[in-house]
């Protein structure tokens, strides 16, 4: 009888199962920790130079004319991020921190007027506050895209 045998050898299958091995026990903390610091500087560049929503919405003005969301850089200062087995948290542990991000009214509670130093120096009284809305906690459709690369170069580093 007469036949034909064809043999294959592949090369390399023991390197490309050590790497998908790598990539199975990938170490979500470290992933976690890598999108937390990202969205972190992200929401700290939005509050210093971009001065806009996730969604891409301008902030509206401060009457004072001074740049937004940025008196002493308390809010910036207080982003940090927090993770957990499987999720990663952003925000601001300041009072007022969501005031800036929900917008709302302030009334006074125990007194009849609200009272705060003015941008001239003086005292500036008022029956009640209303602050817009200034979203600056959030991820943008540009942010999306710089986080796809921070996963994918991790990725990366774990197959090579």
């Amino acid at each position: 009888m007469s036949g034909v045998n064809v043999g294959i050898e592949i090369h390399g299958l023991d390197r490309l199962a050590d790497r998908l091995a790598r990539l199975s026990s990938l170490n979500h903390a470290l992933m976690l920790e890598a999108l937390g610091a990202t969205v972190e500087s992200q929401t700290r560049r939005r509050i210093t130079s971009e001065k806009t929503s996730p969604d891409g919405a301008a902030w509206k003005p401060n009457r004072a004319g001074t740049s937004i969301l940025v008196r002493r850089g308390g809010l910036r200062d207080s982003i940090h991020y927090r993770t957990g087995a499987s999720e990663v948290r952003i925000g601001s542990g300041l009072v007022y921190a969501a005031i800036h991000q929900f917008g709302g009214t302030i009334r006074p509670k125990a007194a009849r007027k609200l009272v705060f130093p003015g941008s001239g120096g003086g005292l500036v009284f008022a029956d009640q506050v209303t602050i817009p809305a200034r979203p600056y906690l959030g991820v943008s459709a540009a942010n999306r895209v710089e986080l796809e690369r921070v996963l994918l170069t991790a990725i990366g580093q774990l197959l090579n």
